[in-house]
């Protein structure tokens, strides 16, 4: 794409990466560069916290209000109520009210890090308000007969999902109405003129772009970024522990920046530029370093989002816990902490079940193979036996369990 952009916003998004594709580059950049643009980016409510993946999408929002834009975070408290089917191999699990609201309410606490919710500043909006209420039948006949099924049936999220011959059901299949039917709906109410999101949304974009010109009339606009893998061709945020949560109850800050300063070394330079707001220059200075330079980039990577999400303070201690557990050879404060209780280790409590325990394993099947590959320590030094059994006399100071290399945990006794 040659398209050399005028605006604030695009010509920093393009020059770090973010932008996969446009509906109209040329309409949306002169749109930018008349004045205050509002757009937004929608998240359904399916757990208590973001992730990592959802971090590229927060990032890409907090560009678009410091180059003089208003962003609304839409949540899906309509939409989660039917889940998006884009990609998926099988339906969601469908939410109770209560469930989607407490989860609104945990997702709000990282928007609120990212974003100025001040007057004037972005919006959190709620598509229930809109969606809750709606006639079905008034529904049906004013926007349902401007979507051809045809033409629903030719998206590829839809496609791929019955050319696996997986199951639809038409409860998902009117999602992609409904999010088309919200793009409409912040036009008329907040004169919102782009929507954005990953590429996997493209087709749902570009259903809402429809239907608001014909209902509306109104020229509107949208904008994808790239479904981020890592250079070794992971889904970026999947980890061996699981999901890389974004809020602090759920994933320490220690272990936040632990999953940043263990980046792959192809990626620093790229992530640099799209996870944190160091000049390009620099960004690209940093990730071309070599040898044992490069590890020093990647705690300045750590550093920088961590401090984002969770303050520079939280940064430093997280920094300070990795310096003193990996070059000295200590026990650092910040780590992930499993605390016993006294009836817990009565009787013994075997190694396999304090790494389980711990989170350091998923299962005592996979706690077994990582000792009997040589991969789990106490205190430093290689266990070989999984049922070997630790009481309460081997706490009188926090244990530090290992698991590979760059993995940590402590176990305390109450």
């Amino acid at each position: 794409m040659t398209y050399h952009p005028k605006s604030d916003f695009m010509a920093t998004i393009m020059e770090r990466g973010f932008l996969a594709d446009c509906t109209d580059y040329q309409g949306l950049d002169e749109a930018l560069r008349k004045g205050s643009v509002t757009a937004y980016i929608g998240y359904d409510a399916t757990a208590k916290s973001l992730h990592v993946g959802h971090l590229l999408n927060v990032m890409l929002l907090r560009w678009f209000q410091k180059t003089g834009h208003k962003p609304i975070t839409l949540m899906g408290g309509g939409t989660t109520k039917v889940g998006d089917p884009s990609f998926r191999s099988e339906e969601r699990p469908l939410l109770g009210p209560e469930q989607i609201e407490e989860n609104i309410a945990g997702m709000r606490q990282v928007f609120a890090r990212y974003l100025d919710y001040g007057d004037g500043g972005a919006l959190m909006l709620n598509n229930a308000e809109w969606l809750d209420d709606l006639n079905y039948l008034d529904f049906l006949r004013d926007i349902g007969r401007h979507f051809s099924v045809n033409r629903m049936l030719s998206f590829e999220s839809v496609k791929s999902r019955l050319d696996r011959e997986q199951s639809l059901s038409f409860l998902e299949f009117n999602y992609m109405i409904l999010q088309a039917y919200d793009f409409l709906e912040l036009n008329r109410r907040h004169g919102c003129l782009l929507q954005m999101g990953g590429s996997d949304q493209w087709g749902n974009i570009v259903n809402g772009i429809d239907l608001t010109r014909r209902v509306l009339d109104h020229e509107i606009f949208g904008l994808t970024t790239p479904l981020l893998t890592t250079s070794d061709g992971r889904k970026m945020g999947k980890s061996q522990g699981g999901a890389v949560w974004l809020n602090g109850d759920m994933l320490s800050p220690y272990e936040f920046w632990q999953f940043w300063r263990n980046t792959t070394d192809a990626d620093v330079g790229r992530f640099l530029k799209l996870y944190t707001e160091l000049p390009v220059d620099e960004c690209d200075w940093l990730g071309a370093l070599g040898g044992s330079e490069i590890n020093e980039a990647k705690i300045r990577l750590a550093n920088e989002v961590t401090a984002l999400l969770h303050g520079a303070e939280a940064a430093a201690a997280a920094e300070a816990t990795a310096r003193e557990v990996f070059e000295k050879g200590g026990v650092g404060e910040d780590l992930p902490t499993l605390t016993l209780a006294p009836d817990d280790v009565a009787g013994g409590i075997s190694l396999a079940q304090l790494i389980v325990r711990s989170g350091l394993a998923k299962s005592g099947k996979d706690a077994k193979r990582l000792i009997a590959e040589g991969g789990a320590r106490v205190n430093d030094e290689i266990m070989t036996d999984a049922g070997q059994m630790f009481g309460a006399g081997h706490f009188a100071d926090p244990l530090k369990l290992t698991a590979g290399k760059k993995r940590h945990a402590l176990v305390v006794l109450s």
